[in-house]
Formats: C-alpha cells, structure tokens, sequence
C-alpha cells in the first residue's frame, strides 16, 4: 500500500454500542452488553474487511470504550472520538433506549443508526425514537432496519443490512476524505465552458474544499528555472518513450512537426506531466531552495485550462491527463490522479465523487453524438445487437485529455473479462496491455496550434458504467444526473466508420444507458437530449446507488437518475418531506443546506 497523499489522517469510523441504561435487581443493562457490544464489533468487522481508502489501507474502525445508556456515556464516547479523529458515527442497538440522551449531537459528523430486527427488545423503536430526535434538531441521520426478523442470539448481519451499512460508510468516507483538501485549478476558464467558471462557493459550502489557482505560466517558469527534479523527469522521459509510442497524425503535410520539434514537444509534454504531479501533492526532492514550491497544494482534484491561450502556442497536456487520471506512470502503480481537461471544474468533482466511492481511475468525454439503430444501419449497414439494441441506439463518448488509459478494457478479473481496478489489484500485464493499446497521436492542429499529443484507442469490450455531472442551476445551487448503463463493444468495421466521422485521433467509447418506460430513460436518444452539459464523467460499475448517497450526505439533489427506487439510501427525514421521492430529494437538501456554507 502506499502512503497517504494528503494532509491529515483519512476518514476514521466511530461506532457507538447504545444500551438500555437500566440497571436495577433484574439487571436489563447488564444482560444487553454483550449483544450490544457483539453488533458494534460485527459492524466494525464488516467496514473494515470489504472498504478501503484511496492508498489501498483498510478504513480505519473504532469502538466506544464503552456501551452507552446517559448523556454522560455520550459525552465520554464523544471526546473518545474526537481524540481518535472520527468524523463519521454509525450507532448500533439491538433494544430500546434513551434517544435524545444517546444521540451523537456533534453538528459536523455523518450519522448512521442500526436498530436490530428483533422480538426480544425493540431495537426498531429506539431507531424510530433517535431518528425523530435527530430530524427534530436538524442533524440529518441514515436509518438502518433489517427486512426479516432476527433471533436475539444470531451474530450474523443479514445481507439487506449489510448493503446498507456499507453505502453509508463507503459515501460518508468519499464525503469526508474531501474536507479540508483543495482543488487545483491550473489557469481559469477555458473557451466558456460554463463547468470550467470555478464557483468556489461550491468548492468551500458543499465539499468543505479549498480553490487553490495557479497561473499556467507557472508550468513554463518551473520548466525553464529546473524546478523539478531531474532524475525523476530522466526517468519519466524513458519511460514515455518506451511504453508511450506515438502513431497517427491525421494533420496535412504542411503543419507536421519535424523529427526535431517532435521530440522537443515529446519532452515538453513529459515535463510537464512530471510538474502537475508535483503542483497537486509536492516534491521534496526539487532543488535546494525551492522550499517553497516543495510544498504542492494538497490537491485532490484540479483541472487544466490549456485551450486556447495556452495551446494555441505552446503543446497541449493532453498527455499528463491521461497518464495522472490512470493508476500507473513512470513510477510504477500508484492511486490515481483527478485532473480534467479544459479545467471543467464540475465534471472534475464528479469524476472525485466517483473515485471516491470506487477507489477507481475515471474517465472524462464529451458526450459527443447519439447514434440511433437507423443511423448506424444506414451509415454502416449494422444492424445493432445487445442493450444498444433495447436501447435504440448508442452515445458516443469521446475527448483529447482526460481519460484513463483503463478505459481501454485491457484490465482483466480471474474469469477473463475486462473490468477497471483500484490501483492494488492492478498486475504488470493489465499495465502492459493498456499501455499497447493506446498510441499517441499528434494533436489536432485545428484544435491545437501549438501541438502536443492525444492518447487514442477505443473501448473493445462491454463493461457496466455508471455516467454523472454535477451541474450548478441559479437560484437552485448545485444539481446532479447520473445514468447507468454499458460500454458497447461493435465491431471494428463499424468502429472505424464511425470514429472517423468525428476525431479519430481521441480515445472512443461507445455507451447505451440502462432504459425503462420512464422519460427520460426510454432510449439513448431521451438520455441525450435530456442530458445538462457538454461533458460527463464515466465510472466502472452501476454506482448511481452510492452517488445519490453521497450527495444526499453533501446536500445536493439528484435531478436524474435510473436506479431501482429499493436502492435508494437517504437520511430518514427525507421521508418527511413527500412522498416522491425526488421532489422530497430537493426540499430536504435546501432545507438543510450545504454543511459548511
């Protein structure tokens, strides 16, 4: 594993063994210990052995040293906690107890409640107790509630409780690993894309970030003053020129680069690479007396403004987007990198929410043209199979920049099939085969004036994704859709024709959303033309579940989504506020308002 990147300890888990406080000649406290403290270590157990942090580390569990049946009890566990750094708390009971006296009254950590399912005691009414207390005082708790009865004595978390246990603890940890990090915004807004206006309100009320903004001239001072490490560029260089080949250049004759200015920009692209990494976490190997620039930013996101005042002139970072958004570079295997192209600086949140939640590289495009049945078949003559058939067609994803090289599907799992890993589980041969199925092509010379080089290769294999935006409304504040659905696999013919219809030097993925009877999910066409912005951010695996978690937790509403209602996980007053669940969705989190705004 490797060692955290950032400022301060991850995000600690608290778990608060609740008891019926009385004590008296039948002894009711006394005969509730060990189960009480038996659920808080099942609970503990099962956090700790199926989530991880970013680094690879398994999340990091603590239990009261106590049970607690007073007010004083939880104001013992509450300095335990705060000695220990915990910022989320999952309170657990098999009985009834006191509420108001029990609850985590802590205004600024995510809470979680179990209640056991059973006869015994009531563990349910001191759940519906607690959950009216904390919906009373403002502090919003998740409730968890087991379907089927269990016997007091089983030790066992059913399955339905399991699920939820860990999409509480998977969505406070994304939410808490965010606070007190910062952004990187290297450059401003990039060509009026509005995603790219960074609104540091939302940076610092929702996400409890930082805005830290670098000048893009900051990248040309520390290349022409060496304010990088040499050894460690000598060694990235020979590795970008080993594993990173350059292939098509589809720009005219007239506009190529010589041999000599290739390999100039080649540098160029490298270096800069090696500086970005630097900006977002530091470097204590820069030269003597460049304390200064040692320290990074503590960055767990950024973005990169590039077009058009810096590629107009000078080659474009397309290549540090790819290979810091993957799980290698030059340095071996390592936790990914969040860095958008075009400093789309909502899309880089979205893409931090999803890595966040999967410990996963991200991929980041343009969601470029919806191709229906009838269009491919009369552009191709392919008759389309599979969910893109149920669906009605197809979205084309693509963009220079930001994409994980990942997303290729060359990782492969024990049975064969290609799927996109958290860095630990990465082998040589998944980084050996992504690496030869990209080539890097010489950007675009319409595009790029100054040159640089785009990573290209196309997604060769159906793989579930999960597709999001956050997007900021006026008067509403922060808002986010999500589709899930699959990566499409077509066959290559088809795939060049296609492809070239548009830029045939970018990496191409093709996407069908998961469709229903419900708009705006009845086919790709609905998810297209109802979709909020140019770009989406693309994550491994049906995810929506968890993201409408965690954005229930940082107050933002999810304004469209295709996730089965049963997987649905808010906090308990979002019930009362409608039944509907979206519209509540929203009422809820402008009641409440951002956690720190």
């Amino acid at each position: 594993m490797s060692t955290n990147r950032y400022i301060g300890q991850y995000p600690v888990i608290g778990i608060r063994p609740i008891i019926d406080a009385r004590l008296g000649p039948l002894q009711v406290r006394q005969s509730l210990e060990e189960q009480t403290m038996s659920m808080a270590k099942a609970a503990a157990k099962l956090i700790s052995d199926n989530l991880k942090y970013s680094n690879g580390e398994n999340v990091k569990v603590i239990i009261s040293d106590t049970t607690i049946g007073r007010g004083v009890e939880a104001a013992k566990c509450a300095a335990q906690f705060k000695k220990e750094g915990v910022d989320i708390t999952l309170s657990v009971t098999p009985c009834w107890c006191y509420g108001a006296e029990t609850m985590d009254m802590d205004p600024m950590t995510i809470k979680g409640v179990w209640g056991l399912n059973a006869t015994e005691r009531p563990g349910a009414v001191y759940l519906a107790c607690v959950l009216a207390a904390y919906a009373q005082k403002g502090l919003p708790a998740f409730g968890i509630y087991g379907k089927d009865v269990q016997d007091a004595d089983d030790k066992n978390i059913p399955l339905d409780v399991q699920e939820k246990i860990l999409r509480f603890a998977r969505a406070a940890i994304a939410a808490a690993t965010m606070r007190g990090k910062s952004y990187l915004q290297i450059g401003s807004t990039c060509m009026g894309i509005a995603g790219s206006m960074i609104d540091m309100d939302f940076f610092e009320e929702y996400l409890g970030m930082r805005v830290e903004s670098v000048d893009e001239v900051e990248i040309l001072r520390r290349m022409e003053e060496h304010i990088y490490d040499e050894e460690e560029f000598k060694k990235a260089l020979a590795w970008a020129k080993e594993k990173c080949p350059l292939g098509y250049d589809k720009n005219p004759e007239f506009v190529r680069s010589s041999k000599e200015e290739t390999e100039k920009n080649f540098e160029f692209c490298v270096k800069a690479a090696v500086i970005i990494k630097d900006l977002f976490r530091g470097n204590q190997n820069l030269p003597k007396g460049r304390e200064e620039e040692a320290l990074g930013f503590n960055a767990i996101a950024g973005g990169f403004q590039g077009q058009r005042q810096w590629t107009d002139h000078y080659p474009n970072t397309d290549f540090a987007e790819a290979i810091l958004n993957s799980n290698f570079d030059w340095e071996g295997k390592r936790e990914t990198f969040i860095l958008a192209t075009e400093n789309d600086t909502l899309n880089a949140a979205t893409m931090l929410f999803e890595k966040l939640l999967t410990n996963k590289p991200q991929m980041f495009a343009d969601v470029r043209t919806m191709w229906s049945t009838e269009a491919v078949k009369r552009v191709t003559g392919y008759d389309v199979e599979g969910h893109a058939k149920d669906a009605g067609g197809f979205i084309h994803l693509i963009n220079s920049g930001a994409c994980c090289l990942e997303a290729s599907g060359q990782c492969k799992d024990a049975d064969g099939n290609s799927v996109i890993k958290p860095w630990w589980e990465m082998t040589d041969e998944d980084v050996e085969n992504c690496l030869k199925a990209t080539t890097w092509s010489a950007a675009d010379n319409g595009y790029f004036r100054g040159g640089g080089y785009s990573s290209r290769f196309v997604t060769e294999a159906e793989m579930p994704v999960t597709m999001a935006r956050l997007n900021l409304v006026k008067g509403q504040g922060p808002v986010l859709q999500l589709v899930e659905g699959w990566t499409c696999k077509l066959p290559q013919e088809v795939t060049e024709i296609l492809w070239k219809r548009t830029d045939y030097t970018w990496p191409c993925t093709w996407f069908t959303p998961r469709v229903s009877n419900k708009s705006p999910f009845k086919s790709a066409y609905d998810v297209m033309n109802n979709w909020g912005a140019n770009h989406g951010a693309i994550s491994y695996g049906h995810i929506g579940a968890d993201l409408i978690t965690l954005c229930s937790i940082l107050r933002i509403p999810v304004c469209m989504h295709n996730v089965d209602e049963d997987k649905i996980f808010r906090p308990a007053v979002w019930n009362s506020f409608g039944m509907d669940k979206e519209s509540a969705d929203y009422r809820a989190c402008k009641t409440f308002g951002p956690q720190f705004g």
